[in-house]
Order: C-alpha cells, then sequence, then structure tokens
C-alpha cells in the first residue's frame, strides 16, 4: 500500500506540526502523518521542525529554552495563509490520532527523547504503525538496542554501499532517500535488498511525480491533496489504456 504522508500535515495550507495541520493533511486523503519531536525546557516531548523558534513562531531561542507552558503562548504561523495555531504535545497527538487507522513517521530531531518516545507509542498502541525516523543514525541505533520491533528509517540525501550496509547492521527497515536523487533502478535495488522507500523533499509537484513514478513505497508532501489527486490520475490511464 502507498503512503501518502502528511508531511508536518498538509503545511503547505495550515501552521506546521499543528492539529490543524494534521486534520486538513486527513480531509485532502492523506493515509500517513509525518512529524518532528523535540524536548522543552521542563522535558514535554512537543511537535516541532526547526533548531529555532525564529521561521514558524518569530521567536528567539529554541524549544529548549522555554518550557511547555511558555510555549503555549505563543503561535505557530503559516505565512503563505496567515493562519496560526499553537504548539502540540506529542502525547497530545496520540490521544487524538493513534486510534485512527494511519501510519506514522516520527522523526528525532532532538538527543535522548528515544526512551520516552518508545514509551508513548507502546502506550497508546501505535508501535507497528510507526516508522521512527532520524538524520542523525545514532538515533536510530538506540531506538533499536531500546525495542528491536520497532520499525526504523534513516533520511539522508542518498545511499552509497557504506551507508547501506550500517543500516543493515543495525536492522533498518526504511530508506528515505532525497526525492531529486531517486532514480527508478535505485528503488528496484534497493526493494530487492528489502528496504522500504520513503522518500522526502517532494517541495514541488515535478518532484512529487518523479518519486511516484521511481516506485517509491511513499512520500511526505506539504499538498497531500495534490498527490491523491495525481495518484488518481495515474490509475484512471491505466483502466482507460487496458
Amino acid at each position: 500500500m502507498f503512503i501518502v504522508y502528511a508531511h508536518r500535515g498538509a503545511s503547505e495550507y495550515a501552521p506546521e506540526n499543528t492539529m490543524s495541520s494534521f486534520y486538513l493533511g486527513l480531509q485532502q486523503g492523506a493515509n500517513g502523518i509525518e512529524t518532528d519531536v523535540r524536548r522543552t525546557k521542563d522535558g514535554v516531548l512537543v511537535l516541532f521542525h526547526d533548531r529555532t523558534l525564529e521561521r514558524v513562531i518569530g521567536a528567539t531561542g529554541k524549544i529548549g529554552d522555554y518550557t511547555f507552558a511558555e510555549l503555549l503562548k505563543m503561535r505557530v504561523k503559516n505565512a503563505q495563509t496567515a493562519t496560526e495555531d499553537i504548539i502540540v504535545a506529542f502525547e497530545d497527538f496520540l490521544r487524538y490520532f493513534a486510534f485512527r487507522d494511519l501510519h506514522f513517521a516520527i522523526e528525532l530531531k532532538d538527543a535522548d527523547v528515544e526512551e520516552d518516545v518508545l514509551r508513548l507509542l507502546k502506550q497508546y498502541g501505535v508501535l507497528e504503525k510507526t516508522t521512527v525516523t532520524s538524520f542523525h543514525l545514532e538515533y536510530i541505533e538506540k531506538i533499536k538496542q531500546l525495542c528491536p520491533l520497532c520499525r526504523v528509517g534513516y533520511l539522508t540525501a542518498d545511499f552509497d554501499e557504506e551507508t547501506l550496509l550500517r543500516l543493515q547492521e543495525l536492522g533498518g527497515e526504511q530508506l528515505c532517500p532525497q526525492a531529486e536523487n531517486l532514480t527508478p533502478e535505485k528503488v528496484v535495488k534497493w526493494h530487492s535488498m528489502g528496504y522500504e522507500v520513503r522518500a522526502w523533499g517532494c517541495s514541488d509537484v515535478h518532484l512529487m511525480r518523479h518519486a511516484y513514478n521511481c516506485g517509491v513505497d511513499g512520500m511526505t508532501v506539504n499538498f497531500p491533496d495534490r498527490l491523491v489527486s495525481y495518484m488518481v490520475s495515474k490509475q484512471e490511464h491505466s483502466v482507460e489504456r487496458k
């Protein structure tokens, strides 16, 4: 089954990593949600991508400089649509979305959050439909050490033999290459090695179509509606040809 991951929700249209963005992604046809985990000053896991607050909030400093209560007074903004929402605790996200028929891609942005992330995934019964990912290989290595049954994926621009070997050694399940570096031949090779392939960096419709036509198993997109529409058009064209 192909997974349309709403990237930080439907973040083209709504403030990223907020409830409004996640719900909009589902309304647009996504069957997966991708989001990012960081830790606040007082230890709460929250959903936030950037290292600093400047781009989407307009404040100084980092998530770890503030308590959760302080962060709740701030607003996450979408400059394109002039909409705003509040920062979401990871547990609150799971409370509202864990029971749904969805796949989750949880990206670790901070070190030393692995144990708490796993605890909450188990508590809310979503371990089997979650892939924990990171650009930091050591984060997913720790996840596998703590919970060998947890699926992990490695985010990187491309995969050479050395990187594939390291991922194989730790028992990784998913390769997450940048869309612009994909070719159908690479995807066929990675599938033959037993990996699932999920593309990232599908920042425009051209890259979205390229990744889909390379044969990936899923991708993260800021605009799930456009990907769903493209998939429907491809299916309809296939039926017409038959």
